[in-house]
């Protein structure tokens, strides 16, 4: 088969295993950079050039989309799609789980738990909104934001009310959460790919912070994750219509919760902790050929 992996950097950890997992696996293999693609988009058919010359014949590409280049890298892929591509990861599907907020509102109407989340636009509001979410500490976050940045942890109601007023101030687009105290600082990343969850790791905040991302500090350990939180990771994953997915649950007194279902989720944590080939059954999902559709339900890995 030949596989694009659409990628801004040919030696970060997740591209380069992709690579060598397509070739082990016998593929034709080639990482382009979604900002070098360029488009002819007319009624008479879909064409692309890279560095001068055109793309095509490719059966399948894997996206690597970075949320800095998440509007021309979906436009990249789309393009991909409509000149008769495969793709693991749709380009719409994709854009479903970048955006936070609309991602939230697709899960809860399929009935997946997750943290009480607000959303509001006009400061008048701001006391009625939080009075929606209930008592702090809050938990605040940029709706595009990633790897934990951009998440704040207000622990008084007169933080939640001077960092939403700021951030209004900056036009900023943000969603307010309630915080889960019995996760103590740790959450749990399982990695879907098609109806299953393929390794799973147990993330822990360090000392004196509640974000468990490794971006941040914090430590991972692979876990075998419940039948339940199994289950809900590949729903979410199915609800959204990816096909591989980092799916981050927290564990509360109400059972599982998803706190983000991740569209190009990292593979260097992942496989290090679960000792598991994740790059391998993402390219084996991708062949053509040999896909199976997202399952709505979890098998137990």
């Amino acid at each position: 088969m030949k596989l694009a992996i659409l990628s801004r950097n040919s030696s970060l950890y997740s591209t380069r295993r992709l690579v060598e997992a397509a070739r082990e696996q016998g593929h034709s293999v080639r990482v382009l950079d979604p900002l070098r693609c360029y488009m002819r988009i007319a009624c008479d058919g879909f064409d692309m050039h890279y560095k001068g010359r055109p793309l095509a014949g490719y059966d399948a590409v894997i996206p690597r989309i970075g949320a800095s280049v998440t509007r021309y890298g979906t436009a990249v892929l789309r393009q991909f799609e409509l000149m008769g591509t495969s793709t693991p990861n749709p380009s719409d599907a994709i854009l479903r789980a970048r955006d936070k907020l609309r991602a939230h509102q697709l899960l809860a109407a399929q009935g997946i738990h997750m943290p009480v989340t607000v959303f509001g636009d006009n400061p008048d509001d701001t006391a009625d909104l939080l009075k929606l979410l209930g008592p702090p500490p809050h938990v605040i976050k940029l709706i595009e934001s990633s790897q934990g940045t951009g998440v704040i942890l207000a622990e008084k109601l007169s933080a939640s009310r001077g960092v939403t007023e700021a951030l209004r101030g900056l036009y900023a687009n943000f969603l307010v959460q309630e915080f889960i105290a019995e996760a103590a600082g740790a959450d749990l990343r399982c990695f879907v790919v098609g109806d299953r969850v393929i390794a799973a790791m147990r993330r822990q905040a360090p000392a004196g912070e509640f974000r468990s991302n490794l971006h941040r500090g914090g430590t991972a350990v692979g876990v075998r994750p419940s039948r339940a939180e199994c289950d809900v990771a590949v729903r979410a994953t199915g609800v959204l219509g990816l096909g591989v997915a980092g799916v981050d649950l927290i564990r509360s007194d109400r059972g599982p919760l998803v706190l983000e279902v991740n569209a190009s989720p990292g593979l260097e944590g992942i496989e290090k902790a679960s000792g598991k080939d994740v790059a391998g059954e993402i390219v084996r999902f991708a062949t053509p050929g040999r896909r199976r559709a997202p399952a709505r339900r979890g098998t137990r890995k």
